[in-house]
């Protein structure tokens, strides 16, 4: 069956009615662009997610890449793919026009790549990885660098990666072992092992350029002593590229994610691997964190579209698939569409909960990240940092985490026919998985978020939080949504009180006991505001004649509240419980020994 990927009236919606995107255009750096252009690249984007990137997914998904002879051998509708997406600019979209890029907001690329996304995640994932790695170089790469191997990337010629990870030091980045060594012409002798390096090999394109941490010698222990190194596949010498010491140890047998290389990498097993220091010796962590936080929102969209795929799927099952009757036909009749029973219903008005209100998420989310670049008030373009920072752990996990939820449901829906490989449900919720792992687990951003960020600039970011959704309770009960909004600020409440008690407390250990259940009573909090949001605006439009009951629009709009209503009705309440769990501690898994379990 056809499948649209996302519902292109709800990108319509939150893009122009609810982030009203054209506004951004008033800012210098979008100056040149126009309503016009932000919907000339979705449509596009759209146009090749849903012409070339998702015929070819399912081919992807059942033939991945593979090892021979020491080199990864990738699909061979990949190349194609990787050419269309460069073509159509997707790797440097929001970078500027003076490295090669077209300059557009986040908000616009979000929705744009969400399709793409939607449409086979692991393409797009040559390209997601390849602009963050080329920003690095732009940010803080030499002019030399930049030249030689940032405008490359950026033309889609050569692909990048990040190699953090180590097999001895997993997430633990104060354990990065791998060495540097100066030498003699500027550069560094690297010596080490990467593992689970996302792209780290392939046949598509002449180069890889990996931003690789380590060790300079001599260097202090811990994060402190970590340097952030270009090290690429191919070395430049004069007008030629040489092989630069770097091996594929292995490549990793993913259950999802299937079309995009997972491999163990080896540097400097000949001792002539050459890296090129980015930046300041020491500072290599610091550095990373740039395409770090921009990968946790990057996977944080593509959980947004891999569920949003599936949702559609679902519901176009539903509303196909004819089998039993209605509660009232006493057995009797013709048989009617599953979408007819209410628990099928149910499945489909929770999976639009979550994937319309993670959407809503990540694209406000990278609108603060416009702001924080580009705002012209010093005083606007901090208090975006500082919601960007606070909510990009939200950003990454509750689509991860909750679209997985979302991703079980498309399953459950088509019934038996869900869980066979005949039926794309089941391949992605196995890529789903995956999101919630990349780029730090939920438990590591629940760590993140209660541990550093919600105490950011002492507090001043949960104080802007509480500013912006108090503006949208406000704005709820002038369109007589007052019910709603007391549920949203009784949960906001609950929510700052808590913070506060555990911000509070001494012990560390103690405050982190719950992180994981603190990040989902944070993640439903901000999501139900994003519910508010679209329930307010929805609301208005209704009042509208054109919106009537008798039309598309209004059909829409009445699914946003039903959706809106749903979510703050069934979710918000949890967060009592969750609270509790935090505020009293409940030690069990603190308290237990390995060998009682």
């Amino acid at each position: 069956m056809a499948n649209p990927l996302l519902n292109d009236r709800d990108v319509s919606f939150l893009l122009y009615e609810v982030l009203r995107a054209d506004e951004l255009c008033a800012l210098p750096a979008f100056a040149e662009h126009s309503r016009e252009t932000f919907t000339l690249y979705v449509e596009a984007c759209r146009k090749l997610a849903r012409e070339a990137l998702f015929p070819a997914y399912r081919p992807m998904d059942e033939a991945p890449p593979r090892l021979e002879d020491g080199r990864v051998i990738t699909h061979p509708r990949m190349r194609e793919l990787l050419r269309r997406l460069s073509e159509l600019g997707v790797v440097n979209a929001t970078r500027p026009v003076e490295v090669g890029g077209q300059q557009l907001p986040s908000t616009v690329a979000a929705f744009a790549h969400a399709y793409l996304m939607a449409g086979n995640l692991s393409a797009v994932g040559y390209v997601g990885l390849t602009s963050g790695a080329a920003r690095l170089i732009e940010s803080f790469g030499s002019d030399d660098l930049r030249r030689d191997y940032m405008t490359p990337m950026y033309a889609g010629e050569w692909t990048g990666t990040m190699a953090l990870t180590e097999p001895q030091a997993g997430s633990s980045l104060a354990d990065v072992a791998t060495r540097a060594t100066p030498a003699e012409d500027g550069s560094y002798r690297v010596r080490g092992s990467k593992i689970f390096i996302s792209g780290g090999d392939q046949d598509l394109t002449d180069n890889i350029v990996h931003m690789t941490l380590a060790r300079i010698d001599g260097a202090p222990p811990g994060v402190k002593g970590i340097s952030l190194f270009l090290v690429p596949a191919q070395r430049r010498q004069g007008d030629a590229l040489i092989p630069n010491d770097t091996a594929v140890a292995g490549v990793i047998h993913k259950i999802g994610w299937r079309g995009l290389p997972s491999i163990a990498l080896n540097l400097g097993e000949n001792g002539e691997c050459r890296g090129y220091l980015v930046g300041e010796p020491n500072q290599g962590l610091s550095y990373m964190f740039q395409m770090m936080n921009e990968a946790r929102l990057m996977v944080g969209l593509n959980g947004v579209a891999t569920a949003y795929v599936a949702y559609q799927e679902a519901l176009e099952y539903a509303k196909t698939r004819p089998q039993g009757r209605t509660a009232t036909s006493k057995g009797v009749g013709a048989q009617v569409p599953i979408v007819e029973h209410a628990d099928v219903r149910r499945m489909l008005l929770r999976q639009k909960a979550i994937v319309e209100g993670g959407l809503a998420l990540v694209a406000y989310v990278s609108r603060y990240a416009d702001l924080a670049e580009h705002a012209q008030d010093p005083e606007q373009k901090k208090e975006s940092f500082l919601l960007l920072d606070l909510l990009t752990p939200v950003a990454k996990s509750f689509p991860a985490e909750k679209g997985f939820e979302s991703n079980a449901l498309a399953v459950q829906v088509h019934g038996g026919y869900g869980y066979s490989s005949e039926y794309l449900p089941e391949a992605w919720l196995r890529d789903q998985k995956l999101n919630s792992i990349h780029e730090g687990t939920t438990g590591i951003q629940g760590m993140d978020l209660l541990g550093r960020k919600v105490s950011l600039a002492h507090g001043a970011a949960i104080l802007l939080l509480e500013r912006e959704i108090g503006a949208v309770l406000r704005d709820a009960r002038e369109s007589e949504l007052g019910r709603l909004a007391d549920l949203l600020e009784r949960a906001l409440g609950t929510t700052l009180a808590l913070t506060k008690h555990l911000v509070g407390l001494r012990d560390p250990g103690a405050r982190l006991l719950h992180s994981a259940d603190y990040l989902e009573l944070f993640s439903t909090l901000v999501v139900g505001w994003m519910w508010l949001l679209q329930a307010n605006v929805a609301q208005r439009a209704l009042g509208k004649s054109l919106a009537s009951e008798t039309t598309l629009d209004g059909a829409f709009y009445r699914g946003k509240l039903c959706a809106a209503q749903y979510y703050l009705e069934t979710e918000l309440p949890r967060i009592e419980q969750l609270a509790a769990l935090c505020r009293e501690g409940e030690d069990s898994y603190a308290r237990v020994r390995p060998d009682w379990l």
